[in-house]
């Protein structure tokens, strides 16, 4: 039997000789196993490994992905297949490491961490059995609302792109990578029917330059989204799969289906350029070949798809280090201290107000603070995120209950908080006060076993802001940590605490982070990767049930800016326990051309009394342009470490032609000469200026 579910350990087995292949001999290989194939073996290659009911039937009764799923086995000629594993979070396969969510490592504005991550998830899943990793979720944060918002960075479109290429440069060490969803996938209830109308100058300016940032980076797959763009199925659109991504970006990896419901049509499907249906034998693998005999799909784009995933298979045969693939790896010491770490440095302190004393609230001071009260029932909650395909099942997640009782050498009380009055009297009996409040895979996340989905509100349950405010009445020494996925409303009580502190979805290591930085242990760096605004009226429309709906150029700080709206926090504000000082702005030259390099460098002083992390940040405005533009964009940004007393000087590098626009007219970039402004801060509301133009 040539299409046989075999599950084996190791990447792609006995593939290719044993030292890798140049491009030129992955050609030749490709097109000698692509020679002796059948028809029927060709469609093999476009299809997942696993038979329908029996294979739907396991996903849902066994656990979505404790095994990979195999696409592409071929025992006659020693093709072996695709072994997929899903992601963001971690590898979702054993008891894998648990890392924070993206959205929270998106609050790190650390590369250099995502790509260290991305090698300890490849080598998780290779030592697992995997050879395929699907989760470079860099789908764009539309609407905070969006269900699967922790799957992503962000809602900008740069951030995106250099976190995604970063987990693409760590995972690929390893394995295979897949970034997904292609494309216009922002909303959960609605991804399956919803038809996204955009413009061609939103779609390439706002919606898909972060996927190409990541095929620039050389990510060897691309998954299709479920929803429509412009009245066609994203996993059969050819102007979004052929013509985009393969051939206007030069795309030379494979196009896979998302599971299940995203493939409508196999004709269509395998014209408009999708390559492999996954998990099961559906679509293609029942309609394909009499397709092809009929003359209805022509057997060139049978080959062409099958050389690309053949050559794909080659290109990775020898990618990885076998050493480090051991059961020992898998959630080892190594990779908690990782996730703890990134739990540390995505966290983003958003209010640290003087207290009795006169000093800010944080850090927690032994001598001033004896008695700690630990309020809400999600203190004590393993609480990692959405319950669907990006669940990673790790051996152990320390709750903030844990993490403080560990740490704190005083006298710590917890409550439930599900009684406000009782919760309120242990508030007023401590010293300082600690609520955590939030949400969990049953507010948000994928739509999975009718839990999960978009958020109907964006304020906290009425429960959660009733206690905080009696908390806070009782106890004004009060912080509140936020557990979510994105931005939260606080209109109703953020003026009655202290302190407030993003938490996100932060992992297995999650509560030790915390209780790092409320003792001082670790000093905040994180930076919202998001606009958290005062009114859901300050965000573009949005309608969980939307049958077709309008993307356009400005949602997040563009539209604030636009509309000249005061968010609650700007986009990429994040306090410290120091002071970073920006001094000295300036660019290395004030006028330049298409194809050339604008150097902008600020000093950096570190003038508190911690060291500390700062990230610097990078916007560009073009003044009277001709057309519509943003107030201004993200180009740049850096994260360093400065000690007590330091200065840096940070460089960060402008080419000319990312200033570029998308002319509907000429379907082309355009470099538009004129004045601009270069805009440097810690957040997008706190910037200096200079000036340059383009000649």
């Amino acid at each position: 039997m040539i299409f046989k579910r075999k599950l084996v350990p190791g990447a792609w087995g006995e593939f290719t000789t044993q030292t890798a292949l140049t491009e030129e001999q992955v050609e030749q290989r490709a097109a000698e196993i692509l020679g002796k194939m059948t028809l029927t073996e060709k469609i093999g290659q476009m299809s997942g490994d696993m038979g329908m009911p029996a294979g739907f039937f396991e996903m849902f009764t066994s656990g979505y992905n404790r095994g990979v799923y195999p696409a592409g086995e071929n025992l006659r000629l020693g093709v072996p297949g695709i072994r997929f594993s899903d992601g963001p979070r971690g590898v979702v396969l054993g008891n894998s490491t648990c890392f924070p969510v993206s959205m929270a490592r998106g609050a790190s504005w650390s590369p250099e961490l995502e790509e260290r991550i991305g090698d300890a998830i490849g080598v998780e899943g290779r030592s697992q059995g995997a050879n395929f990793f699907g989760g470079v979720c860099i789908n764009l944060l539309r609407h905070p609302a969006w269900g699967r918002a922790q799957e992503t960075y962000g809602e900008d479109s740069f951030l995106l792109g250099e976190m995604g290429a970063a987990l693409v440069r760590g995972v690929q060490r390893h394995m295979l990578a897949c970034i997904k969803h292609f494309a216009c996938n922002s909303m959960e209830f609605a991804r399956f029917k919803v038809d996204v109308k955009i413009s061609p100058r939103a779609l390439r300016e706002v919606y898909t330059p972060h996927f190409k940032r990541c095929v620039d980076e050389g990510a060897g797959a691309v998954m299709s989204a479920y929803n429509q763009v412009n009245g066609q199925w994203c996993s059969q659109s050819r102007p979004l799969l052929s013509e985009m991504l393969k051939q206007e970006w030069g795309f030379q990896g494979v196009v896979v289906s998302d599971f299940i419901e995203a493939v409508h049509d196999a004709r269509q499907a395998a014209l408009g350029g999708l390559d492999i249906e996954m998990p099961f034998h559906f679509h293609y693998f029942r309609y394909l070949k009499k397709l092809v005999q009929n003359g209805l799909v022509p057997l060139n784009v049978i080959d062409a798809a099958v050389l690309r995933i053949l050559r794909t298979k080659l290109r990775f045969a020898h990618v990885g280090e076998p050493q480090r693939y051991v059961k020992e790896a898998i959630a080892g010491p190594e990779h908690r201290a990782l996730a703890r770490e990134a739990a540390v440095k995505s966290m983003v302190l958003l209010q640290n107000r003087p207290v009795r004393d006169g000093w800010p609230l944080l850090p927690f001071n032994p001598e001033r603070f004896k008695k700690l009260a630990l309020i809400g029932v999600l203190a004590k909650t393993p609480n990692t995120g959405d319950g669907g395909s990006s669940k990673v099942r790790a051996p152990h997640v320390v709750t903030p209950l844990e993490g403080l009782q560990a740490a704190w050498t005083g006298e710590l009380v917890f409550d439930d908080g599900k009684d406000p009055h009782k919760a309120a009297e242990k508030a007023r009996r401590a010293d300082v006060v600690v609520v955590v409040a939030g949400y969990t895979h049953k507010d948000e996340g994928e739509y999975y076993n009718h839990q999960g989905g978009d958020r109907l509100s964006l304020s906290l349950k009425p429960a959660d802001e009733a206690l905080i405010q009696a908390v806070a009445a009782a106890n004004p020494q009060t912080l509140v940590v936020l557990v979510a996925s994105s931005a939260v409303i606080m209109e109703a009580w953020r003026d009655k605490v202290a302190g407030i502190l993003v938490s996100w979805y932060c992992g297995m290591e999650g509560g030790h982070a915390l209780a790092d930085l409320l003792l001082g242990k670790a000093n905040p760096s994180g930076k919202l990767p998001c606009v958290f605004p005062r009114s859901p009226d300050q965000l573009p429309f949005f309608d969980r049930n939307a049958v077709e709906i309008e993307y356009g150029l400005y949602h997040g700080y563009r539209l604030m800016d636009r509309d000249r709206q005061e968010p609650a926090f700007p986009f990429g504000f994040g306090l410290s326990y120091t002071n970073y000082v920006y001094t000295f702005l300036a660019l290395d030259r004030h006028s330049a051309a298409a194809g050339e390099t604008i150097t902008a460098a600020v000093n950096v002083t570190n003038m508190g009394r911690m060291a500390g992390d700062e990230i610097v940040q990078l916007y560009v405005a073009c003044q009277g342009s001709q057309v519509d533009r943003p107030v201004k964009e993200l180009k740049g940004f850096a994260r360093l470490h400065l000690e007590v007393g330091k200065t840096q000087r940070v460089e960060i590098k402008l080419p000319v032609d990312s200033l570029a626009y998308y002319d509907e007219e000429s379907a082309a970039w355009v470099v538009e000469k004129g004045s601009y402004t270069a805009l440097v801060g810690p957040s997008a509301g706190e910037l200096q200026k200079v000036s340059f133009s383009i000649v």
